[in-house]
């Protein structure tokens, strides 16, 4: 694709174009599928893309539902639009938890980072609380469970990064209750013999949101770039969805952790200066990189998967041209240079 998508539908459809890797695991996986948390930014993709492998691989008559407080009505309408069955459900609330039909196949993304700091204890009723009723629901399904690379300490920038098997850190109220989701669906997978993945994500991508729009919207707009994270891990958001929907098939009890991100460190400050060059416009930095950062050894998920299909460099280019053609932003900083875990 020579020019990047412009419409929120059209954007949708790229972003959740099933791969090849995909469309073979769901032909292989039994039973109907839940995406729980299909609100949020990941799940509509997620969702959307899990019906169209279905539907690529010949089984149509497998149901994709999808899960939300739903408090964004259009989102419920576009993801109805794509064939994704909805249900409203507030998953704090046990009895309509209770509610929900079963599926062999769950996958959670629901959670909350954003607001931590104002309203510490709702990130840990919707972290620890909500993973609890969830995972004692679907006690009987294969679940893949969205973590955060944040639960890791940081990393040296001149190393490889966290792998599976660091021990975890508990960096701010955020991280904390990560680590405290882990392990209640730790808890439960050993406690009912449940097929768990734990799935760490670090910074998945698109064109209105993540660590290169922000980069790139603060060097159009003169704004000074932190250098104190000064690098950072990446991964287009199609190929984290598609990476989770595969998940399902190396699910384990006790649950199996992986790091899911790009298979490239990125330097914040060449990264800016390089939207510099192409959007005409000096990059301003403000700080000094500190020798550590959230990086994550993602070698596990590339062995299993392959290497990402959307390369940084095309990243960089559809951004660049979604950000000088005035492409509708979702607004919502990661914050990714964030050190104290305050979010």
């Amino acid at each position: 694709m020579s020019t990047p998508p412009r419409t929120d539908h059209e954007i949708e459809t790229l972003l959740s174009t099933p791969t090849a890797g995909v469309i073979a695991a769901v032909q292989r996986l039994p039973g109907d599928f839940a995406v729980l948390g299909v609100g949020g930014k990941m799940g509509t993709t997620t969702a959307v893309m899990l019906r169209r492998a279905l539907d690529e691989a010949g089984r149509s008559d497998a149901v994709v539902t999808g899960v939300s407080r739903f408090s964004r009505p259009e989102a419920q309408r576009e993801l109805e639009s794509f064939g994704v069955r909805t249900l409203s459900c507030d998953l704090a609330e046990p009895s309509q938890i209770a509610a929900l039909p079963t599926t062999a196949n769950v996958l959670f993304l629901a959670g909350q980072k954003f607001g931590t700091d104002s309203a510490p204890e709702l990130t840990w009723i919707q972290n620890t609380v909500v993973p609890a009723l969830v995972a004692q629901h679907y006690r009987h399904s294969r679940i893949v469970a969205f973590s955060t690379g944040c639960v890791y300490p940081f990393a040296a920038v001149n190393g490889p990064g966290s792998r599976e098997s660091e021990p975890v850190a508990f960096l701010g109220e955020y991280a904390s209750s990560c680590v405290g989701r882990e392990r209640v669906f730790t808890h439960c997978s050993k406690l009912h013999g449940t097929p768990t993945l734990i799935y760490r994500l670090n910074y998945a991508v698109e064109l209105r949101y993540g660590v290169l729009v922000d980069i790139a919207t603060k060097v159009s707009r003169g704004e000074p770039i932190d250098l104190s994270t000064g690098w950072l891990n990446c991964i287009w958001q199609g190929d984290a969805c598609a990476r989770a929907i595969e998940c399902l098939e190396h699910t384990a009890s006790p649950p199996r952790f992986l790091n899911v991100t790009g298979t490239e460190k990125i330097c914040v400050r060449e990264l800016a200066e390089s939207f510099g060059r192409r959007l005409g416009r000096q990059a301003v930095f403000t700080g000094n990189e500190a020798a550590s950062a959230w990086l994550a050894d993602a070698s596990e998920s590339v062995r299993l998967f392959g290497p990402p299909t959307v390369s940084l460099a095309q990243m960089i280019d559809w951004v660049i041209e979604h950000v000088e053609a005035g492409g509708r932003l979702l607004g919502k900083p990661t914050h990714f240079e964030t050190r104290s875990g305050k979010f």
